[in-house]
């Protein structure tokens, strides 16, 4: 029966892509090594470990919405889910590496969105849990299926650089905002009503000195 192990080697945006994807290259290693792996069907669960790296003071300023004012920090700061993931895995015999993708969303509704957002250098740590299953061959040349144990982890330093060059490639200069429908239809009104042209320009106007 398999014995799979997993290991994090890097990471990179993912060129040409049509939504932000960041490619984390996956190293997969097999025991024993001379069994045939057919395909493995592979659930990444991706936390970020918010506890593990220090933050500046304006670090902590920005990230106030998500875990309030700093002196509360010992309660509120906790590991924090970041998406789930799947990935195919191509038949291979001992070891092998693979692309795991990671879609990134500069949605700042999402609480990952906020974090990353908010950090001015340095390193994320992440938490890759793995679950899934592995088709492979017995030594009668027969197809069998094994379920990846679910303490099977890895763990990853994200420069938040790679994250930052990420959105600046998709949204160069550029935030999104969600609102409320009623809000909306009254900062168009205003827009209207007022004949500006662009929406920098109304909400400039619109919230003042």
């Amino acid at each position: 029966m398999p014995e799979l192990t997993f290991g994090l080697e890097s990471v990179a945006p993912v060129p040409f892509a049509a939504v932000p994807l960041l490619g984390f290259g996956l190293h997969v290693m097999n025991t024993p090594a001379t069994e045939r792996i057919h395909t493995v069907v592979l659930r990444s669960q991706v936390q970020l470990d918010v506890t593990r790296r220090p933050y500046s003071r304006i670090e902590q300023s920005k990230l106030c919405d998500l875990f309030g004012e700093p002196d509360r920090w010992s309660t509120t700061l906790r590991s924090m889910l970041w998406t789930h993931v799947s990935t195919i895995v191509p038949a291979f015999t001992g070891e092998t590496t693979v692309e795991v993708t990671v879609p990134c969303t500069f949605d700042f509704n999402v609480a990952a969105t906020k974090y990353f957002y908010g950090l001015d250098d340095g390193h994320v740590p992440l938490t890759f849990l793995f679950s899934g299953s592995i088709f492979y061959e017995d030594p009668s040349s027969a197809l069998q299926v094994s379920p990846i144990p679910w303490d099977r982890e890895a763990t990853f330093r994200l420069p938040v650089r790679v994250w930052r060059q990420l959105i600046d490639q998709y949204y160069p200069n550029v935030a999104w905002l969600a609102l409320r429908r009623d809000v909306f239809d009254r900062l168009y009104q205003y827009k209207q009503e007022h004949g500006i042209t662009t929406w920098e320009q109304t909400v400039e106007e619109a919230a003042g000195p």
